[in-house]
């Protein structure tokens, strides 16, 4: 069941989904979103924090502390929402914001290249296939090293997002990273989610 932590202030019937494992929420986070509300003409982002991933195991920064940062982050970002869902897959999880947001409503998944090619070659088994997935949403995809082309039969449900140079190689891998390390990290992170960060000692690594 799709839950809301901070709900949009407006609504519309373009909305925008964002489902990461945000360990933390970064810089890049932020800066699709906001490309692809105004490039993609979109009323709304979701950004969504999954219950269950359904490639890797959920480890790091608890739920409770990813929400914190996610609300820090968002904070001043008035046509951004915070939600959780249960479901994992991106059809899943249309399914339980079909269920909110109505019949009329087109969802738009944000996502990076990386996230991409895995999404379309991921192994569906019994699943709906990813080509009916497609009816039910469309892609908007972020470059990152570089930009992502979808196979051609796709083309008009996958697009392309510009976003800015200096987040394309900006991920949670490299904050967690930097901060083990002792390496400056804050510029890679909303002023809002580095204070959550400091506060619980967030991805440090105990030395003796």
């Amino acid at each position: 069941m799709l839950r809301f932590w901070k709900s949009s202030e407006k609504t519309g019937r373009r909305v925008g989904i964002l489902p990461a494992a945000y360990n933390p929420v970064t810089i890049a986070h932020v800066e699709i979103a906001r490309a692809a509300r105004l490039q993609g003409r979109l009323d709304e982002v979701l950004f969504l924090l999954p219950l269950l991933f359904p490639h890797k195991p959920y480890t790091g920064a608890s739920f409770e502390q990813r929400l914190a940062m996610l609300h820090g982050a968002l904070a001043e970002e008035p046509q951004f929402s915070i939600g959780s869902t249960e479901g994992g897959l991106f059809i899943e999880i249309a399914g339980e914001c079909r269920l909110v947001y109505g019949p009329e409503a087109e969802f738009f998944f944000l996502c990076g290249r990386d996230a991409a090619e895995r999404i379309v070659e991921w192994d569906y088994r019994d699943a709906i296939p990813f080509a009916e997935q497609l009816e039910e949403f469309q892609i908007l995809v972020a470059p990152r090293d570089g930009p992502y082309t979808p196979p051609s039969e796709w083309s008009d449900r996958i697009h392309s997002l510009a976003t800015a140079p200096e987040v394309e190689a900006v991920s949670s891998t490299i904050v967690r990273d930097a901060i083990a390390s002792g390496e400056e990290w804050e510029h890679l992170v909303p002023e809002g989610a580095e204070s959550v960060i400091r506060r619980d000692g967030l991805y440090r690594v105990n030395r003796t």
